[in-house]
């Protein structure tokens, strides 16, 4: 009887393995020729994702993906994941933070309940959290840099180049960074035969954040209206400056009122134990 269940089980594992190589082999090989490289942890998992992806990207709605694709872009993951393999990113989030979580009150030796089920409400939207966090710093970057990209268009304008040819300047010489990265794509529309104010406005729809809009909408007015558009920029310039000098100074007011927290509950409770403990010892002396 032993040996017959043993050789019922060896066949059962034999015809799961069978079939998942059957069902894998259903899965076409994602082309990333033109996609960023993958992360060391997620080149581990990413025959996991292709799987999920490939049988229950078909289940999404279109609005769910359209959004998908919004966020991804606007945090810079656009030519990393599609939104069919963030979606399964999510599901093996949820199922890593499920497992860990019940692992870990397994070596506890005590009952889970109900833990592991929030933990993989957690991890299920972790990756959403995650590109958000990505997509802050990434439209910070792009505020602190923007004064430093326009100088850079400015001084080419104002010696005679066109505005395309500023754009290259800039790129070509200034800091890496996301808005390094925006501007390339700025060009390669240009190249691909897209108005240059059109390009412009194409990035800001892809980032909609406040400077860059205004930039785009004082650009166009200019281009309409035949104003210079070295005059245009270096206004710009001087008000994004001026814009970053004073978060600046909002960030330097606010320092004093954040560190009122960490004073009261760290610091001073740990300077009254050392004044007031020897004081304290010696009535205690006096007294016994």
């Amino acid at each position: 009887m032993t040996i017959f269940i043993s050789l019922i089980i060896s066949i059962a594992i034999l015809l799961g393995l069978v079939s998942l190589a059957k069902i894998k082999s259903f899965v076409k090989k994602a082309n990333r020729e033109y996609m960023d490289p993958l992360p060391i942890l997620l080149k581990l998992i990413w025959p996991v994702v292709t799987f999920l992806s490939h049988y229950f990207g078909d289940l999404l709605s279109v609005e769910y993906i359209e959004k998908s694709k919004i966020s991804l872009r606007r945090s810079g993951l656009a030519y990393l994941v599609t939104a069919q393999q963030f979606f399964a990113l999510r599901l093996i989030s949820a199922v890593i933070f499920c497992g860990v979580s019940w692992g870990c009150f397994l070596m506890l030796d005590k009952g889970a309940g109900m833990i592991p089920l929030l933990f993989a409400i957690f991890g299920y939207f972790f990756p959403i959290l995650n590109m958000s966090d990505r997509k802050k710093k990434i439209e910070k970057e792009i505020i602190r840099m923007l004064p430093v990209y326009l100088d850079f268009v400015t001084m080419a304008v104002e010696a005679g180049m066109n505005l395309n040819s500023a754009l290259m300047q800039a790129v070509d010489k200034g800091p890496a960074g996301p808005l390094n990265i925006e501007l390339q794509k700025v060009l390669r529309d240009i190249k691909a035969g897209s108005g240059k104010i059109e390009a412009l406005k194409n990035m800001s729809d892809r980032l909609e954040i406040k400077e860059i809009r205004s930039l785009v909408t004082a650009l166009s007015h200019a281009e309409k209206s035949g104003s210079s558009i070295g005059e245009t920029l270096r206004i710009q310039s001087e008000q994004r400056r001026t814009e970053r000098f004073q978060r600046a100074e909002k960030l330097a007011m606010q320092a004093p009122v954040k560190l009122v927290g960490p004073l009261v509950m760290f610091i001073f409770p740990t300077t009254f134990i050392i004044l007031f403990f020897p004081i304290v010892t010696q009535m205690f002396a006096l007294f016994q």
